[in-house]
């Protein structure tokens, strides 16, 4: 499944290795990161979103993040 993240990176024609340097980590880690190996850190999401002009929880946030919270309270 291809992340948010990587839908908005190039859709503004940004390479990984751009978003590592914004970020300050070393493209392999940002690969990892984006491909959800590892996680981000919070400063790094706020860091990408508002490079990005989003919200953190448009990028970073799964698409039925809502629907799952409600399947979990109803159990």
């Amino acid at each position: 499944m291809q992340s948010k993240l990587a839908a908005i990176r190039r859709y503004h024609n940004k390479s990984q290795k751009e978003i590592a340097d914004l970020i300050g980590v070393d493209v392999r880690t940002y690969i990892n990161k984006e491909q959800g190996k590892t996680q981000f850190k919070a400063n790094e999401m706020f860091i990408i979103a508002k490079y990005f002009g989003k919200t953190i929880e448009e990028i970073f946030l799964p698409e039925n993040f809502e629907k799952l919270e409600v399947k979990e309270g109803v159990s």
